[in-house]
């Protein structure tokens, strides 16, 4: 499987801020999740990428080529949606796809329309005039015109009501239903995720902490509460435990180690429910705040998996 791009001992440091050293890479036909809170270092992330920011240190491929900025004809595989839409102001949406064709030998006219279409954007409105949401779709078009075999979504949404949110990522879920793109997606709206994602990377101070496969996660991690007479309990795999008495509930992030230690003590009215994508992240970013290893140690998977088995795509 070809490899839409490589990290190899990339770091960027500022007065106050590291981002990495990071190393990972990712294949093609695969949707990256690229999750953490504000400020961890996602959009740096991008940016050293796409060649907006120089990292101090380390190499960067885009399907084997160096991301260098004297010869970027690399650029060409990419298609890249920030969280700033930049457009010349008193050009209308169709000038300003059409100035940026130039740029592109296999821009399409006809999936611009097709997109237009799908998106419901008046193109011939000045971008000064549309709104945030048709500002998204605007740069959705943009990325996409030429067919990159890589996209680069730097939280694309964000500052979206979600109605307009929801329909951005119901097109863009037809778009690339195909599978044929390697899709990095960067956000803190870890609902957006949930549907595109094959794969989950966790970034915290820029740092990356945990590479798993989103249904690896799904699969294991599970809600389960029960009844037991002790208090004082070391399960295997629990990331989070309450109780009332005799009532317990717990996070575990292996049901099946937390269900066969429960077994062994005696526990009564076991139950569990499986949780959403949404409500696992939570827990591993918590998890992650409050201490730097607790929370990772138990999830299924190592601390950082570079080349993770590959999961089937949910919708």
């Amino acid at each position: 499987m070809q490899r839409a791009f490589t990290f190899r001992d990339v770091k960027k440091t500022y007065p106050e801020f590291q981002l990495g050293p990071l190393n990972f890479e990712l294949e093609s036909g695969t949707v990256l999740g690229y999750i953490g809170p504000n400020g961890s270092g996602k959009t740096t992330t991008m940016h050293c990428l796409v060649g907006l920011v120089k990292a101090d240190s380390g190499e960067m491929e885009i399907f084997g080529r160096r991301n260098d900025p004297n010869k970027p004809a690399w650029k060409l595989d990419i298609g890249y949606v920030g969280d700033v839409h930049v457009f010349y102001e008193n050009w209308s949406g169709e000038k300003n796809l059409k100035f940026l064709s130039q740029f592109y030998p296999n821009w399409s006219d006809e999936l611009v329309a097709d997109l237009a279409k799908r998106f419901v954007i008046p193109l011939h409105k000045k971008a000064k005039e549309l709104s945030g949401g048709n500002r998204v779709k605007l740069s959705l078009i943009s990325a996409l015109a030429h067919s990159p075999k890589l996209l680069l979504l730097d939280e694309p949404t964000s500052g979206l009501d979600p109605v307009v949110r929801t329909e951005v990522l119901d097109v863009l879920f037809q778009v690339l239903e195909d599978g044929e793109r390697a899709i990095f997606y960067s956000t803190h709206i870890l609902s957006d995720i949930a549907r595109l994602a094959d794969e989950l990377a966790f970034l915290d101070n820029g740092k990356l902490k945990l590479r798993t496969g989103k249904d690896d996660l799904t699969d294991h991690w599970r809600k389960i509460s029960f009844r037991l007479e002790r208090n004082n309990l070391e399960l295997e795999a629990a990331v989070s435990h309450k109780n009332e008495g005799k009532d317990h509930q717990v996070i575990s992030s292996n049901h099946e180690d937390t269900l066969r230690q429960l077994r062994e003590l005696g526990a009564e009215n076991v139950q569990e429910n499986r949780m959403t994508i949404d409500e696992i992240a939570v827990q591993i970013l918590k998890g992650v705040n409050k201490d730097r290893n607790h929370g990772l140690h138990g999830c299924h998977g190592t601390p950082l998996i570079n080349n993770p088995r590959k999961s089937a795509k949910s919708v």
